[in-house]
């Protein structure tokens, strides 16, 4: 590993441990890995593994990236219409966020009056929340029917059937926030 690379590697897991308020100790434990090991990956002395690597950013839960990347702005601007968007039939889908959150999606949802949209049951143990933020919604998931008024919530589970409807006359718009089931080991 570069020089470059160690040290921007050590701060940066130094800084990401210490916003967590967490001792060496406490994340070590979490990451599976040895105190002195972490200590070594805070000084630039480690060579670590990806093994290593993979765990350090699980227990800090970020990505690989941001473990090797230097520090860029803490912020960014991403001007309307900038997210990626789909249609799938009449329903427009859009990035909530510009960035991944592991293990979650999250998606604002424009239903025109009467469309319809089939969701992609999501793997086992996974939970989806639909949050109706104006007009009004039906959901139907695993046969049960749901009416959904502005500021409305259903969880569900998302590794079943379910669809999303707007049966009113008026444009509705919903905010889906899938979290994501653990793959079996």
């Amino acid at each position: 590993m570069s020089a470059n690379v160690g040290e921007t590697l050590a701060r940066n897991v130094k800084a990401l441990r210490q916003s967590r308020g967490m001792s060496q100790a406490q994340i070590a434990k979490i990451a599976k890995i040895p105190r002195a090991t972490w200590a070594n990956l805070e000084t630039g002395d480690a060579n670590p593994t990806l093994l290593v690597l993979g765990r350090v950013a699980h227990a800090l839960q970020v990505s690989l990236e941001e473990l090797v990347t230097r520090e860029h702005a803490n912020a960014a601007l991403h001007p309307k219409g900038s997210l990626p968007v789909k249609l799938r039939g009449l329903v427009t889908v859009q990035k909530f966020l510009p960035d991944p959150l592991p293990g979650m999606d999250i998606d604002r949802m424009t239903f025109p009056p009467g469309s319809r949209m089939v969701g992609v049951p999501h793997m086992p143990g996974t939970r989806e929340y639909l949050i109706c933020e104006t007009g009004a919604l039906r959901l139907v998931a695993s046969g049960e029917v749901f009416e959904l008024a502005p500021h409305d919530v259903v969880s569900f589970r998302g590794d079943q059937k379910h669809s999303y409807e707007n049966a009113s006359p008026k444009p509705s718009v919903a905010y889906s926030i899938v979290v994501l089931g653990r793959a079996p080991t």
